[in-house]
């Protein structure tokens, strides 16, 4: 569910970002450790769900809440909406500046669900089976919606449309596409890219990409990849 490298040299999934860092002075303030900023919008994604029947498309909410609560299509869209802009993050080292997104606020939905006291993490659920936690207070930001327009117009299938959870504090994994459901819990449970290694939280401005074992492998391989690029630049 994260999206292919591009940037404004590159336009070919083939050719990679340079991720080489730069001097602290020279950074965008706007840009986290590590990211090249980018006018694409990347695709990439594991797996995505046959197209839908809308008619038998729902949105649910279930766990730790007072009201479970289920939405077909049109009572979801009949739902108040808002227009919000943010930054976007890909743990494959791109970002995107100045998105302008429409949909459901996160707050219109928890205050119809009313999560319980002892609910502290959701497990965001999409098609096809994916799955991805965080914990609530990362979830119910100001920033935070359910995005049924991307820019203006209606949000892409490939960009998780119809519906796409949009969570800008974290990196765009955790914004899942053909979102579905969330479940609230007392514990924290990794989702699906969390349980291959990605960090459980995946806070890009503290470079929280990766995960134990896997991190320090990702960290190695990355080391040896920016020496060797300085030492061609350097021959």
């Amino acid at each position: 569910m994260s999206e292919r490298s591009h940037d404004r040299q590159s336009n070919t999934a083939s050719e990679p970002l340079d991720i080489t860092p730069r001097p602290a002075e020279l950074r965008d303030p706007r840009l986290p450790p590590d990211q090249t900023l980018t006018e694409k919008w990347p695709v990439l994604h594991y797996m995505e769900p046959r197209p839908y029947d809308m008619s038998k498309w729902d949105f649910w909410i279930s766990g730790l809440v007072e009201h479970e609560t289920r939405w077909s299509w049109d009572e979801f869209i009949s739902l108040p909406q808002v227009s919000l802009t943010s930054d976007i993050h890909c743990v494959t080292h791109w970002s995107r500046y100045d998105n302008r997104w429409e949909g459901i606020h996160v707050r219109e939905l928890l205050s119809r669900a009313n999560p319980l006291p002892e609910a502290k993490f959701v497990m965001v659920h999409a098609d096809p089976d994916y799955t991805t936690n965080v914990a609530i207070e990362e979830l119910d930001q100001d920033d935070v919606l359910f995005a049924l327009k991307h820019d203006g117009a209606p949000l892409a299938w490939e960009h998780g449309g119809p519906l796409r959870l949009v969570l800008p504090s974290l990196y765009f994994w955790k914004s899942a596409k053909w979102v579905r459901g969330l479940e609230f819990m007392s514990h924290e449970e990794p989702g699906f890219w969390e349980r291959g290694g990605y960090h459980v939280r995946g806070d890009p401005w503290l470079n929280e990409r990766f995960g134990g074992e896997v991190r320090t492998t990702m960290q190695q391989a990355r080391s040896q990849v920016l020496h060797q690029n300085r030492r061609i630049k350097k021959d």
